[in-house]
């Protein structure tokens, strides 16, 4: 690859992932050259200008020269301290190491700096990676856009279609942020190629409360929806404590708890983003809750 070309290689890790997927897409999109590191080559990556290159992460010297040459390395690894700690740090070092000038870290969440330590395992892992990179020699922006929008489908018990509830903890009025994979993807790879991109970036696809949600609801289903509280914050919270004592350890994700914990930080308003960067690079085309709900409607 020429001088040119390597002025705008991004490298991204967890390319074969949902989100890492969407980011590789979006950059192709753009004429950009991506370099995906994979376990193994993929075939939903075997399109456009995009290098595979298999790569075992605890291979230093191997890692430093498959990260060689870019603009910047994203990282869309998924998981628990194994993953976002050891994985993510190897990648970290891998880059400081190979000069490449930035780096954004698979954060993609709510706003994990105005959390509390020790309320959300997740975020505090971010946390704590973001103490290290701070302290590394390379620039990095952090990409915070609250949950993901396809959870508003019902992946999170937010949305009761059966009932025709909101289910909702605390305040009704609290206003949640949501955004869609693909309007963070885009995002993430405008971010990448702005070698003046802060060290924080704050995005919201739409901001909703669960009272919100009930009337959007209502206006597309044409029959009323109606608000369910389950209980206030320290309900929930005892909650959280019982199902994580009785939950084995595990490296997953996003154990029952854990979903939780990050609907505890939404309805405490804690993870709650403020100042959004939306306009930073001109994208209008937001993916907005009703876009997300009207097909759910039956």
């Amino acid at each position: 690859m020429d001088g040119a070309q390597t002025q705008h290689l991004v490298v991204v890790a967890g390319a074969t992932g949902d989100l890492g997927t969407r980011i590789v897409k979006a950059l192709t999109a753009k004429g950009r050259p991506v370099r995906a590191l994979v376990r193994r080559p993929a075939d939903e990556l075997a399109r456009g200008n995009v290098e595979q290159v298999s790569v075992d992460f605890g291979n230093g010297v191997a890692l430093t020269h498959a990260v060689s040459g870019a603009a910047c390395v994203v990282s869309a690894l998924n998981g628990t301290a194994p993953v976002i700690l050891d994985t993510q740090g190897q990648l970290l070092d891998a880059a400081v190491t190979a000069g490449v000038p930035r780096f954004i870290p698979s954060d993609f969440c709510l706003d994990y700096l105005t959390t509390r330590p020790g309320d959300n395992r997740n975020m505090d892992l971010r946390r704590q990676f973001a103490a290290r990179l701070d302290a590394a020699r390379i620039r990095a922006t952090s990409i915070l856009n609250g949950p993901f929008a396809d959870l508003l489908e019902g992946q999170a018990p937010i949305v009761l279609h059966r009932f025709r509830r909101v289910l909702f903890w605390g305040d009704a009025d609290q206003v949640f942020d949501f955004t869609a994979k693909d309007d963070v993807a885009a995002y993430t790879a405008d971010a990448a190629l702005d070698p003046a991109a802060p060290r924080h970036l704050r995005i919201s696809g739409d901001q909703i409360s669960p009272r919100g949600l009930a009337e959007l609801l209502t206006s597309l289903e044409g029959r009323r929806w109606r608000l369910l509280r389950a209980g206030g914050i320290g309900r929930l919270s005892a909650i959280i404590a019982v199902a994580r004592a009785l939950t084995p350890e595990t490296d997953a994700p996003f154990p029952a708890w854990q979903g939780m914990q990050y609907l505890r930080d939404m309805s405490t308003g804690r993870g709650k983003l403020h100042g959004f960067d939306n306009a930073r690079y001109g994208k209008t085309d937001w993916t907005s809750a009703a876009a997300v709900l009207a097909p759910t409607i039956r």
